[in-house]
């Protein structure tokens, strides 16, 4: 009996160890990566890994979407002996070279076969040899005609060298295989080199990082088109796997810590959680069709393709046409392309630890209750960057959040989106707290609106305050370069100092109610424009040369444009001729009262800037002005002084009337 059991223990402890021993997955991908270690070792294993050595061609790569477990005839092995020295359809693409030296490698820590060794060191001499100059790869080496030569995020082709390359650059354990101090060095530089590449393709859109395309143009770097569908856009899914990558890199660069932070943002502000997929199925339950629902606080999805512009999702058929639904494409290309995908989920999932290893004390936990950020450069505040701090805010909070600079020269552009409302920018002091930068319209040059991309600070999110700043503009007398773009409503900014020279400062956005006391404000040319509602008080306008201080473009109908009050208007000596303002547009209103004029002020005051019918709609007024620049008398015909009953109408409630009551006085 005791022998019986034996004997029955003994076949179930065989049986098993067979089964552990067979092979259950069918797809190529999973059997390289979900199979226990031990099954390399198999018989089965070795019997795959001789079809691998057989796909395999000389230059060291392997072609795709081969399912390398699949039986092979004699005559099929025939085929490909004779196909090792042919190279044209080697690539990266779809997972490929990078898994099957994968493959190799786990065999060869079960199986010390040298093929399995030398097969993979040729796979890693395929990824160097096809790596691009400026650090990025195609989709085929050798390359092969088409858009299969743009460097390739596609399917993560592109992050999946990286990670192999990173692996071997550090030495880890990762691979079984041990390359020569050569080649390591080799592929830490590549490595270098691809991550370069990533920084320099980072899509800016409006000036302010983003995301990356599927392909880039591998001479240009910029968004490039594949297939008639996959037209230049901005990657949900790509962007998330090279942020991953970014993300493992070891006490990274500031560029890299920018980058993350950048794309973060980028994540956060296009997902999607007001729709689901649902199936279309038959009359016999099976499924034949999809269509995307409306849905409620759904799990967060991403387009495969964004809008470069204005991250607005799109999709097409075969005919390259663009359409603004999935709904609105044919079931082929609907069910036969992934176009929405959950990948930068595991981006937001992770960002929060890797923030505060990374440049921040703020960790994700705390930031719900987030009211006070330091900005220190001598890293004694919470971050060294005030981008940085603004990136740590909250959205929408219930709360004031003030981010407090310290004394520096930030050199960098700084952007407050609109969900970061209620944001306090405190300066310690205005002249030694310097925010400057140095775009202007040819240095950005992208196209005939380039002058907006300019700023050196750009605010979105209502409820915005800042005081005691410098912000500039530094690229000089080149052309329209804004220091600061206001485009928020209820924005207050006192005791600041506004450098620049052409277009200085614009101030828009619909209905939008802007407040400046206190403040320094210089420029050249137009150097206070656009269509806002802004009462600046006790400010000094300083004009650098002749020419014009305001440009309005006051919407029609509005109640007022750009309001001076006791406001001081001063001048470099050379500075012989300055206009009050000009219309930008044909009903811009402006208006100066209890103002101190220095001589530079023409004594015309106005001019209509080419345009005949703003005599008529324009609305450029005066009351109670003094100095040198005040001729109410030599004034166009078309202005006005007013009486001490209009200017009454000028009051800071008047003006600044808004839902928020008194908001200018909080």
């Amino acid at each position: 009996m005791i022998r019986l059991k034996y004997t029955v223990l003994l076949f179930v402890m065989l049986f098993n160890a067979g089964l552990q021993a067979q092979n259950t997955y069918k797809r190529w991908s999973d059997i390289i990566r979900k199979n226990d270690a031990s099954w390399f070792g198999s018989d089965q294993a070795k019997k795959i890994a001789e079809n691998v050595l057989l796909y395999q061609r000389d230059i060291g790569g392997w072609p795709k979407n081969i399912q390398m477990q699949n039986e092979l005839t004699a005559s099929e092995k025939k085929s490909l002996l004779k196909l090792k020295k042919n190279a044209v359809e080697t690539t990266t693409d779809n997972g490929a070279t990078t898994q099957e030296m994968l493959f190799m490698s786990r065999m060869y820590a079960q199986v010390k076969d040298e093929r399995y060794k030398e097969s993979f060191l040729k796979g890693l001499d395929y990824l160097l040899k096809a790596q691009y100059a400026n650090g990025g790869w195609p989709q085929f080496y050798p390359l092969k005609k088409g858009y299969y030569s743009h460097i390739t995020y596609n399917d993560d082709s592109m992050a999946r060298i990286l990670e192999v390359l990173k692996e071997i650059s550090e030495e880890t354990n990762y691979y079984s295989i041990k390359p020569s101090k050569e080649i390591t060095l080799k592929s830490k530089t590549a490595f270098d080199k691809g991550i370069d590449c990533i920084l320099k393709t980072q899509y800016k859109q409006n000036g302010v990082l983003t995301v990356w395309c599927a392909q880039h143009d591998e001479v240009t770097l910029q968004p490039a088109k594949a297939r008639a569908y996959e037209l230049p856009s901005l990657s949900g899914k790509e962007s998330a796997g090279i942020v991953l990558l970014l993300m493992s890199i070891d006490k990274p660069s500031p560029e890299i810590v920018t980058a993350v932070k950048a794309a973060h943002a980028w994540f956060e502000k296009t997902k999607i959680t007001n729709i689901k997929e649902e199936p279309v199925l038959n009359s016999k339950g099976e499924k034949i069709d999809k269509k995307i629902v409306a849905g409620q606080n759904t799990d967060p999805v991403w387009a495969r393709f964004m809008e470069l512009d204005t991250n607005e999702p799109f999709f097409s058929d075969r005919d390259g046409i663009k359409k603004k639904s999935l709904n609105d494409i044919g079931p082929e290309r609907r069910n036969g392309y992934a176009w929405y995908t959950n990948d930068p989920a595991e981006v937001l999932k992770k960002y929060s630890a890797w923030a505060v290893k990374n440049g921040t004390r703020v960790s994700e936990k705390d930031k719900k209750n987030i009211t006070y950020i330091t900005v220190a450069q001598d890293g004694s505040g919470d971050f060294t960057k005030i981008q940085d701090a603004v990136y740590a805010s909250p959205a929408f909070p219930y709360e004031k959040v003030t981010i407090f600079v310290k004394k520096g020269t930030y050199n960098e552009k700084v952007r407050i989106p609109e969900w970061n409302t209620n944001i306090i920018l405190l300066g310690e002091n205005k002249e030694n707290t310097i925010i400057t930068y140095d775009d202007n319209f040819s240095k950005i040059s992208l196209g005939r609106n380039s002058t907006f991309y300019t700023y050196t600070v750009l605010v979105e999110g209502d409820d915005f305050t800042a005081s005691n700043l410098t912000i500039k503009n530094a690229s000089g007398d080149r052309g329209q370069g804004i220091a600061l773009s206001v485009v928020s409503n209820r924005a207050k900014i006192t005791n600041c100092i506004l450098s620049g020279h052409q277009d200085t400062l614009y101030l828009s956005g619909t209905n939008t109610r802007q407040y400046f006391k206190d403040c320094y404000i210089e420029g050249t040319t137009d150097f206070i424009f656009g269509g806002a509602t802004a009462l600046f008080e006790n400010c000094e306008i300083h004009s650098i040369k002749s020419s014009y201080i305001t440009a309005a473009s006051t919407p029609e109908g509005t109640a007022f444009g750009f309001v001076f009050k006791n406001c001081r208007l001063t001048a470099e000596p050379e500075a012989s001729a300055v206009y009050l303002g000009r219309p930008w547009r044909i009903y811009a209103k402006t208006a100066f009262i209890n103002c101190e004029m220095g001589k530079q002020i023409k004594p015309e005051g106005w001019e209509n800037w080419s345009k005949p019918e703003a005599e008529k709609k324009a609305l450029y007024a005066e009351f109670n002005n003094k100095g040198e620049g005040f001729n109410p008398s030599k004034r166009v015909s078309w202005s006005h002084q007013l009486t001490k009953s209009e200017a009454d109408k000028y009051s800071i409630e008047n003006i600044l009337k808004d839902t928020v009551l008194n908001w200018y006085s909080k």
